[in-house]
């Protein structure tokens, strides 16, 4: 599929096909209809003094005004979305760093975003949907005319944590997207008879790019609930005949908690397949899901740098190997070491990789940009091995991020939130494993001298700083902190101190 923009990845498809579901709605809305109503929000943010590479920021809980409001800021701008669950230092950051122009929002609610956009004087427009799937700004539809974008414009501003610092942010352009939305389509054989379930959140490339763009790219039909919720999980999937849905492990080992032995759930016969991403797939969860779901279960591999998909384990007949994410799909993967040299197959080192869909760095981030890249090849930080057949096996993180089941956490943004508090000397942030998210964070603490603090106390005031997702569950508190014999703190040293502690 060769690069356009956004919304010319929807150009071609016919004007009365279904594109989105709405299932709390009932509602459905057609291609014809869902062009015109990215182009009229995107007229309506011209005649908000958006223009070419105004940043847009946006937080809104899963439908149709987050889908037309990321389209829309992509061809009048350039498109920000952020987790609705930030706090309101959280949204400050964000909204600073990408100076965003506005700030888009439901009409009710968001309060801590509001706040955060008072105080970094930003404006807020009211996005809502009218009961017939009308999207308006500020009430009104339409604007004014606007510039388009070229596809090597910069469509979406998405960040991406390291251990190191603050989060960088990534520039994906229009090609980047659409690129990668072509290959998510290849892989799986994607067409306009699809029908894919979108349960992913859509301020990440999972949800954005997998389950929404690839599916729009052929022509098929996206169903965009809510929220995800496994009472209705599978009543959606017979109401809207889903043929395939992508989720992190987590989602799957919640929808397998509930399944019934020997009996497969009703709508489950439609699948194609099931798509697992974004943080590591258990074996034997794979083996369960295709037992009680009728259905291949293909993981797959991506990340923000990547405008998501890397490689995949591909559809029958070819083989899905458990343990392994599969070969790279349409993108270069090499495997190196610390100098950047090839090493040999099966030999373990530093996954890397190359395309048209792969970021050319980081925005604004020279430091970064510097140790990202070996030549042309992105490093991910990632450790891994290939096979013989070409397929990719992840077997540790290079760098130190927490991977609660696919929300990827700076533990170096836990750390300073826990150093403002006024009893906390020195902290250190880690993953501990978790039987449902795979990781969840802890931290380990050395109190100030002569300062008391209760685990609970400390809870409670990261409560107040951080999202639900980021905050640590366990705090361990300690008279020193594990360090090398050089005296450098290594937070996998402190996981295996603290994590193999009793709960």
């Amino acid at each position: 599929m060769p690069p356009t923009t956004l919304l010319g990845l929807l150009s071609s498809n016919p004007a009365d096909q279904t594109a989105i579901i709405l299932p709390e709605q009932n509602l459905r809305i057609s291609y014809g209809a869902f062009r015109d109503e990215v182009k009229s929000v995107a007229e309506a943010l011209a005649a908000h003094g958006v223009r070419r590479g105004d940043r847009v920021g946006m937080a809104f809980p899963n439908g149709f005004p987050v889908v037309v409001a990321f389209l829309a800021a992509g061809e009048a701008g350039t498109a920000a979305p952020l987790n609705p669950g930030y706090k309101e230092d959280e949204f400050k950051f964000y909204l600073e760093d990408t100076s965003a122009k506005v700030l888009l929002l439901p009409p009710t609610g968001a309060e801590d975003a509001r706040r955060a956009a008072a105080a970094c004087q930003v404006p807020v427009l009211s996005v809502d949907m009218t009961a017939d799937g009308h999207i308006t700004v500020e009430g009104k539809r339409g604007g004014q005319p606007y510039e388009g974008p070229r596809a090597d414009d910069v469509a979406l501003i998405l960040h991406t944590s390291g251990s190191t610092g603050r989060p960088k942010r990534v520039p994906l352009s229009h090609a980047n997207l659409s690129i990668s939305a072509g290959n998510v389509a290849a892989t799986y054989a994607l067409s306009a008879k699809d029908v894919s379930l979108c349960v992913m959140p859509l301020f990440h490339v999972h949800g954005l790019v997998a389950s929404t763009l690839a599916t729009l790219a052929t022509g098929g039909t996206v169903v965009v609930p809510a929220k995800f919720s496994p009472l209705s999980f599978w009543r959606t999937v017979r109401d809207t005949g889903a043929t395939w849905y992508s989720a992190v492990p987590t989602i799957h080992q919640l929808l397998l908690a509930r399944a019934e032995k020997g009996s497969r759930p009703a709508g489950a016969e439609n699948l194609r397949f099931i798509r697992s991403c974004s943080a590591a797939l258990p074996p034997p969860v794979m083996a369960d899901m295709e037992a009680a779901f009728g259905a291949p279960v293909l993981e797959a591999y991506g990340m923000t740098e990547a405008a998501h998909q890397m490689a995949s384990n591909p559809l029958p007949p070819a083989a899905r190997k458990p343990g392994s994410v599969g070969p790279g799909t349409q993108v270069g993967i090499s495997i190196r070491d610390e100098k950047g040299n090839v090493l040999p197959t099966g030999e373990r080192g530093e996954v890397c990789i190359s395309g048209p869909n792969v970021v050319k760095g980081y925005e604004n981030n020279p430091e970064a940009n510097a140790t990202a890249f070996f030549g042309e090849w992105f490093r991910t930080g990632d450790q891994g091995t290939l096979d013989e057949q070409g397929y990719l096996s992840l077997t540790g993180r290079l760098k130190e991020m927490i991977n609660r089941g696919g929300e990827k956490i700076s533990p170096r943004e836990i750390d300073e939130v826990l150093l403002a508090h006024p009893a906390i000397a020195e902290a250190v942030a880690f993953g501990a494993p978790h039987a449902t998210w795979g990781e969840e964070v802890a931290a380990a603490v050395k109190l100030k001298d002569g300062e008391t603090a209760k685990e609970a106390d400390i809870l409670a005031f990261c409560r107040e700083r951080l999202a639900d997702f980021k905050r640590p569950k366990q705090i361990f508190i300690t008279d020193a902190i594990p360090r090398t014999a050089t005296g450098k703190i290594q937070r996998r040293v402190v996981a295996q101190a603290f994590s193999t502690q009793p709960q």
